[in-house]
């Protein structure tokens, strides 16, 4: 039992360590303590994903009794399948890279301590929630990241930017938690439990149960389904809720690689794979996160195309990627978008260390306009960049290239207009994709050096002890993709999901994509190798092609540069109508009702009250002489008001 709650508990304690001796352990001290633990929590994963994904022993570790109220029960679980497991390994792997990297990255941060303190918070935040054996436990996990998510994002306090971005991704965040929120209480009522083993066996039994809503007669399931869902698009970051997801970028770059690759964004998915039981019995509500994760993932790269901040351009194609897992799910390819989530994690969180390696390199510079020709200073960041765009791009024998194409495949073998439009929202994006991939990559390494030369004199490698996670990643970046290919979807492999996932009879996309024709099979690489062609023919050389081609589409290119609007619009729709709202209660409702008739307006009678008395404070006798007949004459007449009474 202690092997296996080790995973979990481990990078708590790590957190506990830190943040309550880091003063008396010291800088190093925290560091090493910290990073110790995450390396012995991911050791410790690799042997559960051993024991329990590949050889079936999947199992519950009761940890306690939480809640008694009747008749909501709940106990403190830790629910250890398939599914989870993967989710554990993939945390506790890409963490103990992101505490290593942070010990190079965050070297001259007078605050490291704390840093790394936060980084294990969310970790373990992230564990608990993909551990969970129901909803409320669940829950405590995903709010637990949203607060760690809030302190690394905002670690950086002196800077504005990153306080406001802290803050957007707490508030946006807390709108998709709504839902969620909503649709824990509606599985205690439809299901009389929070408990997962309860709902998914009851889920058969409810499939054609209904309820009022409004005066409207509403499938019970779809409802839990779709607000399960609404959770899913903020936390990851979906199209309409994705707004705080660029703005995020202002955190250190570990946190970039830690929170938007690996974790918090995935945990969207995550939450839809574990109701797959709820989901299947729910067909509208998979039409709909097959829809919106495929429009999410056109629209992100389509921004991607336009942005110049290098972190930016690989936090929309996180974005992007996140749609891809989403429309899978959509189309009931579960084990598919669970394949994806684990090769992206390699293939993103390379990208983000190496782009913190080229703004070290680069005295924190992150407009790529300002970069290029410094391939030859950083060799080993500009071959792991390498590595990691050829995964992105699904380029064959790269990670991404098993994962995005099973995908595709699985969305194409559906046979319905929804999986047709993913398909092909698909291959869009993966156009998109290789050319803001290969874009990035001419822009910051090739042609002539556009920074200045006082940056260009101290350009360097970054130290060893950042290269060492980014090979680890790479590996993954190259090896994942074949290695997981047989047990996650290949042939009937994919059935080692075992009961972690369901996929009713008729649905199984995943087997019917090894039947599609040859040219669905072909067709993304082929689009991936054109992307790559294109960018390699606007970015080389002297040419103006991207500056033509922004001036020939003028207000488009303006419209998708400035991300649609969205931050405008809900500024000028929501924002603004909250302030003047917020506004209005501090002014008519605190300060002129609340403390005007409480203390502000007790104290003022007060006042008034003491300065018409302090006029007879003159020093005069006969005024004090009045005072006295006043008083005297008072007390005279209470007494005979009480005597004729």
């Amino acid at each position: 039992m202690l092997m296996d709650i080790l995973p979990v508990f481990l990078p708590l304690i790590g957190f506990l360590v830190a943040f309550l001796f880091g003063r008396q352990l010291g800088d190093k001290g925290a560091q090493f303590i910290t990073c110790a633990l995450m390396l012995a929590a991911a050791g410790l994963s690799c042997w559960l994903m051993s024991d329990i994904f590949f050889s079936g022993n999947a199992r519950q570790i009761h940890l306690g009794s939480w809640i008694r109220v009747e008749p909501l029960n709940i106990d403190w679980a830790l629910r250890l399948d398939q599914l989870s497991v993967v989710m554990i390994w993939v945390v506790n792997v890409i963490s103990a890279c992101v505490h290593i990297y942070s010990v190079g990255y965050m070297s001259h941060d007078p605050h490291k301590a704390r840093f790394m303190a936060y980084l294990s918070l969310f970790t373990f935040a992230m564990l608990m929630l993909v551990s969970a054996d129901n909803l409320v436990q669940l829950f405590f996990g995903w709010e637990g990241v949203g607060l760690a998510s809030y302190l690394l994002i905002g670690f950086w306090t002196h800077k504005d930017t990153a306080n406001a971005a802290a803050v957007k991704a707490f508030v946006v965040n807390r709108i998709g938690d709504f839902g969620l929120t909503l649709a824990i209480l509606l599985c205690f009522v439809v299901f009389g439990s929070v408990s997962f083993s309860t709902i998914f066996e009851l889920a058969p039994d409810k499939a054609a149960q209904t309820f009022l809503f409004f005066g409207y007669e509403v499938h019970a399931l779809t409802v839990i389904a779709l607000l399960l869902f609404m959770g899913a698009i903020g936390k990851s970051a979906q199209l309409g809720l994705h707004t705080w997801l660029p703005d995020a970028m202002e955190g250190p770059t570990p946190v970039s690689a830690l929170i938007h690759a690996a974790t918090m964004v995935t945990a969207g998915v995550f939450l839809v794979a574990r109701f797959s039981p709820v989901f299947e019995y729910a067909p509208a509500a998979l039409e709909v996160v097959c829809i919106l994760g495929a429009l999410t993932a056109v629209v992100a790269a389509t921004i991607g195309l336009t942005q110049f901040d290098i972190k930016r351009v690989i936090a929309y194609s996180t974005m992007s990627q996140l749609g891809y897992m989403f429309f899978a799910l959509g189309v009931s390819a579960y084990g598919a978008a669970m394949f994806h989530l684990v090769t992206h994690a390699f293939f993103k969180a390379l990208l983000f260390l190496g782009a913190g390696s080229v703004i070290h390199a680069l005295s924190d510079e992150q407009d790529m306009r300002k970069m290029g020709g410094v391939w030859r200073a950083i060799p080993l960041t500009y071959a792991f960049m390498w590595i990691g765009s050829l995964a992105l791009a699904g380029i064959p024998l790269f990670s991404g290239y098993y994962s995005k194409d099973m995908i595709l495949e699985a969305a194409f073998a559906d046979h319905s207009a929804f999986g047709a439009f993913a398909y092909w929202a698909g291959i869009a994006a993966a156009f998109m994709t290789a050319f803001y991939s290969w874009r990035l990559i001419l822009m910051t390494f090739h042609g002539t050096p556009r920074a200045d030369e006082k940056v260009m004199a101290h350009l360097h490698e970054s130290p060893m002890i950042m290269h060492i996670p980014l090979a680890v990643l790479a590996c993954g970046a190259v090896a994942a993709g074949a290695l997981l290919y047989a047990p996650f979807v290949g042939g009937h492999g994919h059935m080692l999901w075992g009961e972690s996932l369901l996929v009713l009879p008729g649905n199984d996309t995943i087997e019917a994509a090894h039947h599609v024709p040859h040219w669905v099979k072909y067709l993304p690489t082929g689009i991936a190798l054109a992307g790559i062609l294109l960018a390699v023919l606007f970015y080389t050389g002297k040419r103006r092609a991207p500056e033509i081609v922004s001036d020939l589409l003028g207000p488009l290119y303006t419209f998708v540069y400035r991300k649609y609007y969205f931050d405008e619009l809900y500024r000028k729709i929501f924002v603004r109508g909250a302030e003047r709202l917020g506004r209005a209660f501090y002014l008519k409702g605190d300060k002129a009702t609340i403390d005007g008739a409480g203390p502000d307006g007790t104290a003022e009678i007060s006042r008034r009250i003491g300065a018409a008395f302090s006029r007879f404070q003159s020093g005069f006798v006969y005024h004090y002489a009045f005072i006295m007949m006043i008083g005297l004459l008072g007390l005279l007449s209470w007494i005979l008001y009480g005597m004729v009474s």
